[in-house]
């Protein structure tokens, strides 16, 4: 049911962003990589991958990969293969969600401070933001990798909100897989749980957890995001 009961901007100092499937369309592509790679070792696409792996951090996913998969690998090694795949798309074919560009520029036309909180490489995030021009947005830009856990450990949320300079209640997050959503809210934060339809699938968990959903960030300007009441 949409209904508008409370201002999902209400009391909120910060904006903090999950960036692949929240802030960018880029979900779509990292399935084809995952095939490509593992490929080359003569291997196939586990279908528990991407819940085994869901909230990693760049470098615990290529820990992961190397063990699981007995890559013939360093973890440094296996990174850089995934960036020299991806930086391409990254920086030519990955759009934004629909509507968060007009939503960057209304926040940053309030004065509403802004960070990144990711789970992937810092090189394909520096890459998508200068090709979209972002990162005069943001405030703050950190990658699970710079932490001590990945998500669902509110570690790398508590980080850039130290950042910004703002007290966690004070934050909204917008997320688009349960892990980060958890993320978020173990921080103490509101989330905005945003469709994607690589997570599809998780839709009644996604909103089972935050406290917001939306299909787009016009939602937000025409009242028709979804009030979960879970705060």
């Amino acid at each position: 049911m949409y209904m508008k009961k409370k201002g999902i901007l209400d009391n909120i100092k910060a904006v903090i962003f999950d960036l692949d499937g929240t802030l960018v369309d880029s979900m779509w592509m990292w399935k084809d990589i995952d095939i490509e790679y593992l490929g080359k070792y003569h291997l196939s696409l586990p279908e528990s991958l991407q819940q085994d792996i869901e909230g990693m951090s760049f470098t615990e996913t290529a820990a992961y990969f190397k063990e699981n998969f007995d890559l013939p690998r360093t973890l440094e090694e296996i990174k850089q293969d995934w960036m020299d795949m991806a930086y391409e798309k990254y920086r030519y074919h990955v759009p934004l969600k629909p509507g968060a560009g007009h939503f960057l520029e209304d926040m940053h036309s309030r004065d509403i401070r802004m960070g990144i909180a990711t789970s992937n490489g810092r090189g394909l995030v520096d890459a998508v933001l200068e090709a979209r021009k972002l990162g005069g947005y943001f405030h703050s830009v950190c990658t699970a990798c710079e932490v001590a856990k990945g998500k669902p450990s509110p570690d790398i949320y508590l980080k850039v909100a130290s950042d910004l300079d703002v007290k966690p209640e004070n934050c909204l997050v917008f997320e688009d897989i349960p892990m980060g959503i958890l993320a978020g809210k173990n921080a103490g934060m509101s989330v905005c749980a945003v469709e994607d339809e690589f997570s599809a699938h998780q839709r009644d968990k996604k909103r089972a957890w935050a406290d917001y959903y939306i299909e787009t960030y016009d939602d937000i300007y025409t009242n028709t995001y979804e009030v979960l009441g879970n705060e």
